[in-house]
């Protein structure tokens, strides 16, 4: 156990700021899916089923205190709450868009690739 005096220290690279604030297993999923506009926790909740409401809470709590998504509660019953991307949660548009062409671009790799294994057994099966 770490006995010394606590020191806070500066991230080592800037890449390290960017996981910090978006890192996690729902937080870039969350913020692609404010891309398009504001939106209710409820939508969030249904497009992402496998996050728990505790999970889905918490990510959205520190993407607000990282002044990524801003929270507007409005005053009516049923009380309605709404998330968006603030500026600062705008610029990261880019990003999250390269995010998701590299991750097209790796699925149709894969795929590709499985279908050349397919292909590879058909014909190492066939008589020569």
């Amino acid at each position: 156990m770490y006995k010394g005096e606590y020191r806070y220290e500066e991230p080592g690279c800037p890449t390290e700021v960017t996981v910090d604030v978006i890192g996690g297993k729902w937080k870039t999923l969350i913020l692609t899916y404010l891309l398009p506009g504001p939106r209710r926790f409820g939508e969030i909740s249904r497009l992402l089923p496998q996050a728990s409401k505790r999970m889905l809470t918490l990510a959205l709590r520190e993407l607000e205190e990282d002044g990524v998504i801003h929270r507007e509660v409005y005053k009516q019953v049923p009380p309605k709450v709404e998330y968006s991307l603030t500026p600062c949660g705008e610029s990261l548009k880019p990003i999250l868009l390269l995010m998701a062409d590299w991750g097209q671009k790796r699925v149709e790799s894969k795929a590709g690739e499985a279908q050349g294994r397919e292909k590879e057994k058909r014909d190492a099966g066939k008589p020569a």
